[in-house]
Order: C-alpha cells, then structure tokens, then sequence
C-alpha cells in the first residue's frame, strides 16, 4: 500500500511486523501506560570482571539482542573487541542494536553478518563497506533505522528489548559508577548510552580507568550494571575528537551559511529567550559564528541550544549569548571539556531530548534548527540515508525529531560536484516534507509554500534570492544533467521508521 507521502510499503511487511505506515507528522503524546521491558537484577557487591570473553561467554547466548552506544565515535575500540570475542565464541543468530553504527565499525559488522552472529541490525544509521554490503543485500533481515528519539521510545516501550548492553565508559569504580567526562578517552555527555543503561537486562561497563569508589558525579549508576570489565584500551581520544571543530572556507558553505543566518535573523523567532539546534557539519558550525555575531549586533540571547554539541556552542555559552546547553552528544573535545567544567551544560539521555511519546521533549521547545540534506525533493522531502546511487551510507540521527522546530531550515548546496541535491523526488523519504520550512542553497532559498506567514516574512530580505522549490530543482539539472533511474531488485534491505514508529519508507536491494 501507499502511505501518506505516496511511498509504497511491502503489505507483507505492514502484515508481518505489524507496522503501520506513515500518516502524519501531528503523531500528538498519546494517552497510554507504559510497560518497561523487564530489567533483570544481580545481586552483590563483587562485578569486575577480568576480560571481554569472561563476560561474552557468561551473558551472550544465541538469539539475543545486544547493544552498544556510538559516543566514542571513530575512537571506539571496545566494539570490535566485543564483537571479536562473540564470533569467536560462535555464537549465532544477534539482533545488533546500537544507538548508531560509525565507520570504525563496519568492517567487523560485515564480519559477524558473514559468520551468521548477526542477522538483525536496528540502528540510526550506517555507512561505508557495511552500508554498501546491506544495500547489495548480505544481511538475512531488513534493517530497521530509527532516529535517536524513536530508538529511545521503543526501548521505553519495550519494542527494543535489549538482553545485553556493552559500554564503553572512560571511568567507573569497581561497582558501576561511571561518567563520560573523566579519564584518557572522555567524551562528554553519555546521553544515547543512557538509556541502554536503564533499560537493558544487563547492563556490562567496559573501562580502561577503574576509580575508588564512590565515582560522582555518576551519569551512569551502581543501580543499573551488573558487571565492570577492565579492559586494556576504551578508545583513542585522538579520534574521538580534539579542539574546536574546523570552520569551514569553502566559499560555497560560507554563502549558504550567510543565507541561513539572513533567514533566522529575518524570521520572527529571531528574539530575545529564542532557542536551536546546529549540526556538526561546515556550514552549520559557520551559521553558529555568524549568529553570534547577529546576536550581539541586536542584543539578543538565547534560552537553550540543544543537540550534538560542538565548541562554537559552547563559546556561545562561555560569552553568556546562550543561557542552558542540553547536551545529548559532544561531538569534539572543546564541547566534552565543557560538559566537565560548567554547569549550565546539561547532560540529556535521547529521551528527554528527542522521545515523542514523552510528556514533554526538549525538540518540542525549539524555535530554530539548521539540517543537512543528501536530497530534497520538490515536496521539500528529505533524504539522509541513501546516496546517488542508492546505497545506504548516512543516518537519520536527530534529524525527524529536529524538524519539528518552529522553522526547520535545510542547508545544502544546490549539487555536489556532479550529483544533483534537489530534485523530483528523493531516493528515500526520512523526514517528511511537511517538517521542512526553508530550503537554503548558494543560489537562494525556497519557502515551503504551506508556510504562508514565512513566504511574507522571508520574500524580501535583501541580498537572498526566493525561488520556489521547482525553480531550484530545475537550475540543478541545468548544471548536471538529468541522472540516469536507479535500479533496485524486490528485496527490501531496510526499513526507515517515522518518529512514532510507523514506516515512512523502505529501502531496496541495489541492482548490480
């Protein structure tokens, strides 16, 4: 059948997995009674273990659902460690199910999927040779991607029950206490890892920094793990992250992040008390420069930022142009070091920050945020999970739960290099386009045209060119052309989740 953004859904998959497809983004905070999945309890003071196979042969068992977070980033070094010992171990038949997949990952995920360990996989994302390997459909079952706010609902409701956690934790003391700010590989906010940690029936800390008891301040607790593992190595800080991210001089991203500041200042959430959310990329970290400079220029300050945190935030911070930082990730060192030494960064888990059945979610305050595209299509859908030729290489993140600011603004270039950015419809629909106010490229902005009031605020601002979005579309295929049709097999390799657990779209199997 066809959902309400005209993508067909497999009935054998709304059937058999019980899903329903995508209607609206107006899902609402339905009236309902949680039942958490059961949290099994270990009793006793005595939880360090000596080694990753002690731990792997004790808890891990054909079938089983186990879990990671993605903090550590390209640093992390206790996936693969964990994951080597379970294939060893041969062990069979996992259900993966990570807070997000990173690039340091892969080749161990295509491993374990070779030597049946793995046949389910739900994540935010995923790239590289793993992305490549499930698009040309080495993996038994579809892989259910989900956004950082949706993963948290489902594990509160107990759609995500994970039997095992493994986190890696750069301190903890011998019982469980452990935060993510302290020690060699410190990376901030442990806000994805926090809900495995409730939630989970066991819950394992791997650490390469055991500390006297008692740990504070604890962002995981003593109440919620049942073992500690010291291990040689958690991560390599160099890769997590170090210093302020690199403002970009690539003149197109500069332009665009000029266009997107044009458009905030312009728009009537641009006030005192205002809040947002920026992304980790170039062109996101400049708009964070220019904005403060707006900020200062009218005098205005900002009640929150929210999000991946970068440094330029946390400089907003530090210069009083920001009151609060929810922080849920860090995503360099600069941002981390922070988290660490103010108080008025504050340390979020994925549901306070993004979980739509909650009674209130920090995305439902925000008035600004600023995303990135692969795609947007004419209907101001948006893809950030598939490239140009339709394999899987980008996550869904925050990205559905973002959008649902006051002025969702989509930044990115009209083409990259000699793929086109805009165009009649996206490979694959992620955030839909009744959540996307204004798309800003180099050559102008287009308004979404539901939008009546921003079409009257935004047409006139001096220096940004006001296109409709077909208009855009076109000047993109003047430049490269129009691409060749991808072509995909039956088999669906993938399926994309709205936030509220239905399925806005599948993913195909790449024709070779």
């Amino acid at each position: 059948m066809k959902n309400r953004v005209g993508r067909e859904i497999p009935d054998d998959i709304l059937k058999d997995k019980n899903y329903k497809a995508f209607e609206t983004t107006e899902i609402g905070h339905p009236d309902k009674q949680r039942v958490a999945p059961i949290v099994t309890v270990t009793n006793g003071d005595n939880k360090v273990v000596n080694s990753i196979k002690e731990i792997v042969e004790k808890l891990v068992k054909d079938g089983m659902t186990i879990s990671f977070h993605h903090h550590l980033r390209e640093g992390d070094q206790i996936f693969n460690d964990v994951m080597q010992a379970i294939i060893d171990l041969g062990i069979k038949d996992l259900t993966l199910a990570p807070s997000s997949l990173t690039n340091v990952m892969n080749d161990m995920v295509v491993k374990a999927i070779k030597s049946g360990t793995i046949t389910n996989i739900t994540s935010s994302g995923m790239r590289g040779s793993l992305g490549d390997a499930v698009s040309h459909g080495l993996l038994k079952n579809p892989v259910v991607f989900r956004s950082h706010g949706n993963r948290a609902r489902a594990i509160e409701e107990g759609k995500i029950k994970i039997d095992v956690a493994f986190l890696g934790v750069p301190n903890s003391d011998e019982v469980g206490n452990a935060n993510g700010m302290e020690g060699d590989a410190a990376f901030g906010s442990l806000g994805y890892a926090l809900m495995d940690a409730q939630y989970a029936r066991r819950v394992v800390l791997l650490t390469d920094n055991l500390v006297p008891y008692p740990n504070t301040p604890a962002s995981i607790k003593q109440t919620q793990v049942d073992y500690v593992v010291k291990v040689a190595k958690v991560g390599d800080p160099d890769r997590i992250g170090s210093g302020a991210t690199r403002f970009t001089k690539d003149p197109k991203e500069l332009k665009i992040a000029q266009m997107v500041n044009e458009v905030i200042t312009h728009s009537p959430y641009f006030k005192d008390g205002f809040s947002f959310q920026t992304g980790s990329g170039g062109a996101a970290l400049a708009v964070t420069r220019y904005l403060r400079q707006a900020m200062l220029d009218n005098k205005i300050k900002a009640s929150f930022a929210l999000g991946g945190i970068t440094k330029p935030t946390v400089d907003l911070l530090e210069e009083g142009l920001v009151n609060k930082i929810m922080d849920v990730q860090d995503f360099d060192k600069g941002a981390a070091d922070s988290m660490k030494n103010n108080r008025k960064q504050q340390e979020i888990d994925a549901s306070w920050y993004a979980d739509p059945d909650n009674k209130a979610a920090m995305v439902d305050q925000l008035d600004v945020v600023i995303l990135s595209a692969l795609e947007i299509d004419t209907k101001f859908n948006v893809n950030v999970m598939t490239g140009s030729d339709g394999v899987i290489r980008g996550a869904i993140g925050g990205h559905q739960d973002a959008a649902t600011a006051k002025l969702t603004i989509i930044s990115a270039p009209l083409v990259r290099g000699r793929i086109v950015t805009v165009v009649p419809d996206v490979t694959t629909i992620v955030t839909p386009g009744d959540s996307i106010d204004v798309l800003v490229t180099e050559v102008g902005i287009a308004i979404n045209p539901k939008r009546h009031d921003l079409l009257e605020t935004l047409s006139n601002i001096p220096g940004v060119p006001v296109y409709t979005i077909e208009e855009l579309q076109q000047k993109a295929q003047q430049i490269v052309g129009k691409p060749k049709a991808l072509e995909f097999t039956d088999k669906t390799v993938a399926l994309i989740e709205y936030r509220d657990g239905s399925l806005i779209d599948v993913v195909k199997q790449v024709k070779d």
